[in-house]
C-alpha cells in the first residue's frame, strides 16, 4: 500500500488514518497491541506519530489487512522475523512509489 502524506516531523491522527484509510479508533487500538507503535503525546494527550511510526504502522497494517495476519500471528512475525520482513516490506513500498509516480506521468500523457 503507498500512503501519500507530506514530509513532516510529525503527524496527527487523523491524517494518519485518513492515508491509511481507516478508522482513528484502528490506530488507537494498533498502539495498545504492538510495542513497536509508540506516538508522542502533546500536553492535551493528541498523539503525534514520526516518519519511523508511519513506517511500523504500513508494516502493521500491510501485515493484518493485506496478508491477513491476526494479531497475535502479526505481533509473533514482528518479533521474530523483523529484520527480513522490513527489508522486504521496504522493497515492495518502493516499487508501489516507483509504479504510483509512473501511473501518473503515463496519465498526464
Amino acid at each position: 500500500m503507498h500512503i501519500d502524506l507530506p514530509e513532516k516531523r510529525y503527524y496527527g491522527i487523523g491524517e494518519v488514518a485518513k492515508a491509511f484509510g481507516v478508522n482513528t479508533s484502528l490506530i488507537r487500538f494498533w498502539e495498545k497491541e504492538f510495542d513497536a507503535l509508540k506516538p508522542k503525546k502533546n500536553a492535551k494527550g493528541n498523539r503525534k506519530f514520526t516518519p519511523e511510526d508511519i513506517k511500523n504502522l504500513q508494516l502493521i497494517y500491510h501485515l493484518v489487512k493485506e496478508r491477513g495476519f491476526t494479531l497475535e500471528g502479526a505481533k509473533i512475525h514482528l518479533k521474530e522475523g523483523r529484520k527480513k520482513t522490513l527489508d522486504n516490506f521496504e522493497i515492495i513500498a518502493k516499487l508501489e512509489g516507483i509504479k504510483a509516480e509512473l501511473t501518473k506521468i503515463k496519465e498526464q500523457l
